[in-house]
């Protein structure tokens, strides 16, 4: 994040007093970030998203009165420009899927450290998806199969994407689904960040995805990841 930019302003929302507390004192020491508010449930998430337009929520999923997937998607719906993080205390649990779904952004486990947060921050800001290597697997797989995590793959894969994509897309894709970033594939295929930018920009649109996320589901759907 630039030293220049405007902070980035975020709302924390966990039922946990003791989680929620550590978690705005870690976010607010981090360099271009400001923590805005605290939230207590999902109903008080999305009222105080409402009332504040952070630039980021960071949710927790499992809360009372309306859980993190819910109040995701009441967000997602209401403020499509305010991006849910989600948090998760264990990297099988379903509710990413669900709240992935409902429209968050990005997909942290609690035991994430510092840099590891902010790196989720400043992905969803510049309009990425942010998946905890723990939790992208899994993910994949039930983006892939079409179901709940864990739940069967399909007997077999389509021979490309049938979506006119460019031979340039398909390199693109192939190292999106690979894991690196803008900046690797730049560097791997010569070509300009910008570049890289305006090939994800037209493979979002030509298949129908809505993140970085579910273009990394698509790459491993049509095989062009492993």
């Amino acid at each position: 994040m630039s030293a220049t930019a405007a902070p980035v302003r975020v709302l924390v929302a966990d039922d946990q007093k003791v989680v929620r507390d550590g978690l705005s004192l870690l976010i607010g020491m981090l360099p271009g970030v400001e923590v805005i508010g605290t939230a207590v449930d999902g109903t008080d998430a999305v009222r105080q998203a409402a009332a504040c337009v952070p630039d980021v929520v960071l949710m927790d999923l499992s809360m009372p009165n309306c859980d993190g997937v819910e109040a995701t998607r009441q967000i997602a719906g209401c403020q499509p420009d305010v991006r849910v993080v989600v948090l998760t205390a264990f990297a099988d649990d379903d509710s990413v899927f669900a709240a992935l779904r409902a429209g968050a952004r990005g997909y942290l486990t609690k035991d994430a450290g510092a840099g590891e947060i902010l790196q989720a921050l400043s992905a969803v800001c510049a309009g990425e998806a942010q998946l905890d290597p723990s939790v992208q697997r899994r993910l994949v797989e039930a983006v892939v199969s079409g179901g709940p995590p864990g739940g069967p793959r399909p007997p077999s894969a389509p021979a490309g994407p049938p979506d006119g994509l460019t031979e340039r897309e398909l390199e693109v894709l192939t190292e999106i689904g690979a894991g690196l970033s803008n900046a690797e594939i730049a560097d791997k295929l010569n070509i300009t960040g910008a570049t890289v930018k305006s090939h994800i920009n037209h493979l979002l649109a030509k298949t129908g995805s809505r993140d970085r996320g579910q273009l990394v589901g698509y790459a491993f759907r049509h095989g062009l990841a492993a």
